[in-house]
């Protein structure tokens, strides 16, 4: 347990430092939320219609943005290798990683997508489900984005094999986290998606160290 919480916070320090990981993928959130009026043009009917979708799109792709160094860093100063020969196993090696990218990046997001959906003209009673959504989803995003950057794990076009990965795993959070956000928008009970996403974080989270911990065995050997 001690050997965890050291390398969560190890992993909380890293995510924080060397040009603060949120940060980018916040800012990148809010210029995307910027981006959007002057796209598809000012008209309130239309960008509280998508609202809800596109701050699940910005979530994900400002997810995508800090999976490339997750595993790589630590391959390349040999950090890896006194991690598997460290007390935890390599799944629990992998779950911390992917827990820590969850509070350090996913929590953030989470709360921010909702005040970009409000930007937007999303309605303000749809915030709660919006925030409760991204950060269950958040927690699968972050495992499932953990395994697309350990099976792309020394490729030479690391970041492209993530997204070719990751990014079809993320569609069912999408789908779901956007239809409770249109849900409780509408008035109407978001119970059902909600459940959905929590079912889909708890697979995510059982099965991904186990796949993660094997990629991440190849890329060594």
């Amino acid at each position: 347990m001690r050997a965890a919480a050291l390398l969560l916070r190890r992993e909380l320090a890293l995510a924080w430092s060397g040009g603060g990981g949120p940060l980018l993928a916040l800012a990148f959130l809010a210029c995307l939320t910027t981006l959007i009026p002057l796209a598809v043009g000012s008209d309130a009917g239309v960008l509280a219609w998508l609202a809800g979708g596109v701050a699940w799109i910005a979530l994900v792709l400002a997810m995508l943005l800090s999976l490339e160094r997750l595993f790589e860093r630590d391959l390349e100063d040999g950090a890896l290798d006194l991690l598997t020969l460290g007390p935890l196993p390599l799944e629990a090696v992998f779950a911390v990683k992917a827990l820590a990218q969850w509070i350090a990046l996913g929590l953030p997001l989470a709360a921010a997508a909702p005040v970009a959906a409000l930007a937007l003209g999303l309605a303000p009673s749809a915030l709660p489900v919006a925030a409760l959504a991204g950060a269950i989803a958040g927690l699968g995003l972050a495992f499932t984005g953990a395994l697309g950057a350990a099976v792309a794990l020394g490729a030479r076009r690391g970041g492209v094999l993530i997204a070719v990965v990751a990014l079809p795993l993320f569609i069912p959070p999408v789908i779901f986290g956007a239809g409770a956000v249109l849900r409780a928008a509408e008035g109407v009970s978001a119970l059902a998606p909600l459940a959905f996403l929590a079912a889909y974080s708890l697979f995510a989270t059982a099965l991904t160290p186990l796949f993660g911990a094997a990629a991440i065995r190849n890329a060594q050997g």
